[in-house]
């Protein structure tokens, strides 16, 4: 027996209301991403990256991230010995640093070593004081940088050839971390300066 019309258009938008309700709360249920508007990568905030570690700062002390990621960081993994590729970056860090201090912001940069093999304490404190007064660097044991690494998924593969002047292959990301909050952006070696600074500047506002 065929539907009277009235009864199917009736019927019709029942279920197009339902659907519509449902959607609208499966909307209200989503967590609004209040980064949303500063994220400048895919995924930024929605990967998992960073979490615990522990290893030792240039003093020769065990810390983990609670004792260095104290407020808005930017966290680099390299070493010491690199020829071009670590110095830049931590130099662009560095000046992107200084550019957000003089806008009222103060972001900390953190150097982790890859090469606990060469870069003792020692070594850290030499380079990063070059670098900047406030750069935090850190190493430690082989297992300790592994691990590290792993939790912020990063690349290095120590190269054949000199057991004393050998290179080591490694991912260039820099990460921009809070504490509590964790990881929400990183930044590629294209980034500058000035470009850092803006969108580290938007992630801070943003989180209050």
């Amino acid at each position: 027996m065929p539907i009277p019309t009235r009864a199917y258009a009736i019927g019709a938008a029942a279920v197009v209301g339902l659907g519509l309700a449902a959607t609208l709360t499966a909307t209200l249920m989503q967590p609004t991403d209040r980064f949303a508007e500063c994220r400048t990568s895919r995924v930024a905030g929605g990967a998992a990256i960073g979490g615990p570690f522990t290893l030792v700062d240039e003093t020769g002390a065990t810390v983990t991230e609670t004792d260095v990621i104290t407020g808005p960081s930017l966290v680099y993994f390299g070493y010491t010995f690199c020829p071009d590729v670590c110095p830049l970056d931590s130099a662009r860090n560095a000046e992107a640093v200084d550019i957000l201090e003089q806008r009222g912001y103060t972001v900390t940069p953190i150097f982790i070593s890859i090469d606990p093999e060469r870069d003792t304490p020692e070594v850290v404190a030499e380079f990063t004081d070059v670098m900047h007064p406030r750069m935090i660097g850190l190493t430690g044991t082989p297992e300790q940088v592994k691990a590290a690494s792993q939790a912020y998924r990063t690349y290095f593969k120590k190269q054949d050839g000199d057991p004393e002047y050998y290179l080591v292959d490694h991912s260039t990301q820099t990460y921009l971390v809070f504490p509590e909050i964790g990881f929400v952006e990183f930044f590629g070696r294209e980034t500058m300066p000035d470009q850092m600074a803006d969108t580290v500047a938007c992630f801070i506002d943003a989180a209050g």
